[in-house]
C-alpha cells in the first residue's frame, strides 16, 4: 500500500510527511562505556492538524536470537519544521534528559544536532548528540551519535525500521 499525504496535514509539515505513521524494526547500539547490544524499536510520528509532528519511540533490548529481554529507552517529543528547510526537535526522556535539537530537511533526509541538553542531578552525563533520519527504499534508516560520560562525539545507535 502506497503512502498518501493526509488531506488535513498542515502545509508546513509537507516536507516531513514521509515520516508519518508507525515504524518497526531493529537496531544496534555500541559505546565505549557500555557493552554492544541489539534492540527492537517502534517509532510513531503523528499529527493533529497543527504545524508539528508528535514523535514517540520505545525500544526493547534483545538477545542474540532477537527475543525481547527487557524494556529499553523511551523518548517523546515534537518535530517542528520552520522556514527554508530548517527543523526543530524537542525531546524528553524518563532517564532525566530534555533536549532541543536543530537541523535541516533535505528531501527524505533530516540531520539534527543538539543545541541544549538539560539533565536532572540523577541522570548520567550526556552533553551532545547528532542524529540522521532518512527514507531509503521505503525504510526509515537512522543513526544517533553522542558525546557522553567523558567520551567525544561518536556513533552510538543505528537501525532500520519498516512502515507498520
Amino acid at each position: 500500500m502506497a503512502f498518501q499525504i493526509p488531506s488535513d496535514l498542515h502545509p508546513e509539515l509537507v516536507p516531513v510527511a514521509w515520516l508519518l505513521g508507525t515504524w518497526h524494526g531493529n537496531g544496534r547500539g555500541d559505546y565505549p562505556t557500555i557493552e554492544a547490544f541489539g534492540y527492537e524499536q517502534e517509532v510513531a510520528f503523528a499529527h493533529d492538524g497543527r504545524p508539528f509532528l508528535h514523535y514517540f519511540s520505545r525500544t526493547w533490548i534483545t538477545d542474540e536470537a532477537g527475543e525481547r529481554v527487557r524494556p529499553g529507552a523511551l523518548e517523546t517529543g515534537f518535530l517542528r519544521p520552520s522556514e527554508e528547510g530548517r527543523v526543530e526537535l524537542v525531546l524528553a526522556h524518563p532517564t532525566g534528559y530534555a533536549e532541543i535539537w536543530y537541523g535541516e530537511v533535505d528531501g527524505a533526509r533530516i540531520t539534527l544536532a543538539t543545541d541544549v541538553v538539560a539533565r536532572t542531578v540523577t541522570a548520567k552525563e550526556y552533553t551532545a548528540g547528532q542524529r540522521m533520519y532518512g527514507l531509503v527504499e521505503g525504510a526509515l534508516m537512522y543513526a544517533h551519535d553522542m558525546a557522553a560520560e567523558g567520551q567525544p562525539m561518536q556513533s552510538h545507535l543505528w537501525g532500520k525500521l519498516e512502515r507498520a
